[in-house]
């Protein structure tokens, strides 16, 4: 990869920059990481906002970068603390809309450039997506360039009033924390290796309850988002099949006792198996991984999914489609219908399974790296903070 500049417009003195997290984020606590370790080694000097059990989680520490308790909290103590940070910084990047929000509020008055990376879009009814609608106005018109992870979210971005919008370059990161809890639709790629799939479906397909029976694997938190009560509908089609392919969900989230509830009053095959550490386990043992939600960007488990071999089925929303081309099943979001006769189509198709795997590694193969990530993320800093000539 060819050098970046990574020096600030004064002197030789490195580009000093801040990265504000919300922490709530899997994904997005994941890209930070990786940038920050990026930057970091090319002469960025790197301060990380967020949580402290963000920091537990992810160790930007332990990326070079040094770590500021932020709380999530938009409350004046927060941005306070914040502003307090993003004193000495060249340039400050906040990712997700409520850590953008907060830079804003911190920055206000201050000439410093503002980078915002939109990860996913927030979702809410009734007075809550007003107010969201005016946060993003806000980000938005303040940011100097406005990065989005999907084509949808850079138009809605310029819809928004976004004086500058792109497309994200956003790579997979590398999983590189030892232990602890994952988040529930968070995956590690330095699992086991999944170029030898067969060494282990057999433990792990008897640990839940899936011998001789097909495996589908959903991961995701259990909120009304990831569309998983479509999922029961769905399965309560499959489940006179002989024999029903048993669904495993690993998440957890609120709601949780209601899908629980469902699966045991209507005696579907699908199991909730809570927060998993070992998902690249439970995909290398899978026959179809499914991605129900509402809305995705980059979304993981469909990059994990293709990475693994793993047919993927897949609601047709947000960046999903550009994501995955031709590499997977792509369904309307909301049609239990349409879900069920796709899994249980390509379940006795297995040429077309096949096909699927060999097109999601040509896939797989096309997306930024982390290096990409980092050095498209430095131009934009440069651009920024370089100094202009005098018209």
């Amino acid at each position: 990869m060819s050098p970046v500049s990574s020096n600030a417009p004064h002197g030789q003195s490195p580009l000093r920059t801040v990265q504000v997290l919300g922490g709530g984020n899997a994904g997005s606590s994941a890209h930070v990481r990786s940038l920050a370790e990026g930057l970091v080694a090319r002469g960025v000097r790197v301060t990380v906002c967020a949580p402290a059990e963000a920091d537990h989680a992810y160790d930007f520490t332990g990326a070079g970068a040094e770590h500021v308790h932020v709380p999530r909290s938009s409350d004046p103590v927060s941005v306070a603390a914040l502003r307090t940070a993003c004193t000495n910084a060249d340039l400050v990047h906040a990712h997700g809309l409520h850590a953008s929000f907060r830079a804003v509020l911190a920055l206000g008055g201050r000439t410093t450039p503002l980078v915002v990376t939109w990860h996913n879009r927030a979702h809410a009814d009734g007075p809550r997506a007003h107010l969201l609608r005016m946060l993003e106005r806000r980000v938005a018109r303040t940011a100097a360039v406005v990065l989005g992870t999907s084509s949808d979210l850079v138009d809605r971005a310029r819809r928004t009033g976004a004086r500058d919008a792109r497309l994200a370059a956003v790579g997979l990161p590398a999983r590189r924390r030892p232990g602890g809890l994952l988040d529930a639709d968070a995956l590690d790629p330095d699992g086991p290796d999944l170029d030898d799939p067969d060494r282990l479906r057999p433990k792990m397909r008897a640990e839940l309850g899936a011998t001789g029976r097909p495996l589908l694997i959903a991961v995701g938190s259990l909120d009304r988002n990831r569309g998983y009560d479509v999922l029961l509908d769905a399965a309560r089609t499959w489940r006179d099949l002989d024999p029903a392919p048993l669904v495993v969900v690993a998440g957890e989230g609120p709601l949780r006792p209601v899908l629980q509830r469902r699966i045991e009053d209507e005696e579907l095959p699908v199991r909730l198996i809570g927060r998993r550490d070992d998902v690249a386990e439970l995909l290398a043992a899978a026959d179809l991984a499914l991605l129900t939600s509402r809305w995705e960007s980059r979304s993981v488990l469909a990059q994990e999914a293709l990475h693994a071999r793993v047919p993927l089925v897949a609601t047709r929303v947000g960046g999903i489609p550009d994501l995955v081309g031709d590499a997977a099943e792509l369904v309307p979001y909301g049609d239990p219908h349409a879900l069920a006769h796709t899994v249980v189509r390509l379940l006795a198709d297995p040429e077309r399974c096949a096909l699927l795997r060999e097109r999601g590694a040509r896939q797989a193969a096309t997306w930024p790296t982390e290096d990409e990530t980092v050095a498209q993320v430095l131009s934009v800093y440069d651009e920024l903070t370089q100094p202009r000539p005098l018209a």
